[in-house]
């Protein structure tokens, strides 16, 4: 222990302080206070979101269609409920009977897979034409797009789109 402090010593004995300097010293600025980006960030997208088209399901009270594929995160439906995505193709079931709107959907969602087709509107109707049962179209069209591999998610469209007449639909990329 002590050749250790001996050899320390012979080690600095030409170590001399350093002049004065006329920098200032690194520790005696004052630090800036911390800046919560993260927080800033949330707290905009608050005030975006409040700010935004209003979600379809606060204004309309029908029956909303909803469903997201096991895996497919809470964000993805959200911004699918809103519009947010591209809408590449539509199509209207009105006046078919439940064999013939099945086939429609088959085929609109095959030819959708060909053509890269990512997000389409189905128009089922409210079924205001239908003689007391209410929308036939909207329960079985919840139950074949439910079965379907080749899709991720839909929901109710907005208002303008056809309200819970119609649905929106996410479909897997080919």
């Amino acid at each position: 222990m002590d050749d250790d402090a001996e050899l320390f010593r012979q080690a600095m004995r030409d170590v001399r302080p350093l002049a004065p300097s006329e920098r200032v010293a690194r520790r005696s600025l004052p630090r800036p206070p911390p800046i919560a980006r993260s927080r800033a960030a949330d707290d905009r997208e608050v005030i975006d979101s409040l700010l935004a088209e209003p979600d379809p399901e606060w204004l309309e009270h029908g029956e909303t269609l909803q469903y997201r594929a096991p895996g497919v995160q809470d964000g993805v439906l959200r911004r699918l409920r809103r519009g947010h995505y591209r809408v590449d193709g539509n199509l209207d079931l009105h006046g078919m009977n439940r064999a013939r709107a099945q086939q429609a959907v088959a085929g609109f969602l095959a030819d959708c897979a060909v053509r890269d087709r990512r997000c389409v509107r189905i128009v089922h109707g409210k079924g205001n034409g239908s003689p007391n049962s209410g929308p036939v179209l909207k329960r079985l069209l919840d139950g074949w797009l439910r079965r379907r591999r080749d899709v991720l998610a839909y929901c109710s469209a907005r208002p303008a789109d056809g309200g819970t007449g119609a649905v929106y639909v996410l479909l897997r990329a080919g």
